[in-house]
């Protein structure tokens, strides 16, 4: 039994470390993929998109059939999906690595606390202090006082349209039997909105091999494969271990892109990452308290 115990948090642990690096490693991907005009973004979006589904395609086949029935995604979520991966591939048009990801997750997360109040939820007040903490951290951003760190408005307005498209995907995922079914078709159906893109897509000069094969990493690899092992790694986490285990991300890609994008870590970015990262960390533990209270 004991060693039983010991390889489920093993698998739980690697697989937690492999699915963080791959959420991180897609803001890196598509940085690099756009740099210098190699690819534009409707580019790097399509590819990414036909990547991950033919991954996750591949994967659910290799699956028994006990395994591979019940849901099969909607067309709202493959829409949530479509939206989420274009505004996330166009920002980084304007954005850096880490302040990218920073965004995105934040909006993510507020996003998803915002459906909660729209709800009902009643926060306590620890859980406010951690929104207004984010949300300064965000105002930071964008008034930075080092003149070094000019934010593009319409790269944050990006950003923050798409990590609100994955708050709502990621909460009407909550609902799913088989998220890794449902994960797979809701990336087939997110192909048809691609037309969508073809006005962008026309202007297309040339497609360095290099943009090419950093935009299938991101699709097979950091998507695909990255959320199928995060659904290992959900397994063995709780819900309030996933949400602490995501602060990470931001600080990942921004590493990842000080290492292969030559992007510094300007310090107005770091005392922006610690005030949305650390408000949203309060926000997630007291929340958990706030339900453990309720349940008792």
């Amino acid at each position: 039994m004991p060693v039983f115990k010991w390889s489920s948090r093993w698998q739980t642990s690697v697989a937690t470390i492999i699915a963080l690096i791959a959420f991180a490693g897609n803001s890196v991907l598509c940085r690099l993929a756009l740099a210098e005009q190699q690819m534009n973004a409707a580019a790097f979006t399509s590819v990414r998109l036909f990547a991950g589904a033919l991954m996750l395609s591949l994967l659910l086949g290799m699956q028994s059939r006990k395994n591979t029935g019940g849901g099969r995604g909607s067309w709202y979520s493959g829409g949530l999906l479509f939206i989420y991966a274009s505004c996330f591939s166009f920002a980084y048009l304007y954005l850096d690595t880490g302040i990218g990801a920073l965004i995105l997750f934040a909006a993510v997360q507020l996003s998803m606390l915002g459906m909660a109040v729209l709800k009902g939820a009643r926060l306590h007040l620890a859980e406010l202090l951690g929104i207004i903490l984010a949300f300064s951290g965000l105002v930071w951003l964008l008034i930075p006082s080092n003149e070094r760190l000019q934010i593009s408005p319409l790269g944050f307005s990006l950003m923050a349209v798409a990590g609100i498209a994955w708050g709502l995907y990621s909460l009407k995922g909550r609902d799913s039997v088989r998220p890794r079914v449902d994960t797979t078709f809701n990336f087939l159906r997110s192909l048809p909105f691609l037309l969508l893109l073809i006005p962008y897509l026309s202007s297309i000069k040339i497609i360095s091999s290099e943009a090419l094969l950093l935009a299938l990493l991101s699709g097979a690899i950091a998507s695909g494969l990255g959320y199928w092992i995060w659904y290992i790694a959900l397994a063995g986490l709780s819900a309030s271990q996933a949400a602490v285990v995501q602060l990470l991300v931001p600080i990942i890609a921004a590493g990842g892109g000080w290492v292969f994008a030559n992007e510094s870590l300007d310090p107005s970015f770091v005392l922006s990452a610690s005030l949305v990262l650390g408000g949203i960390l309060l926000t997630i533990l007291a929340g958990r308290q706030r339900s453990l209270s309720i349940r008792k």
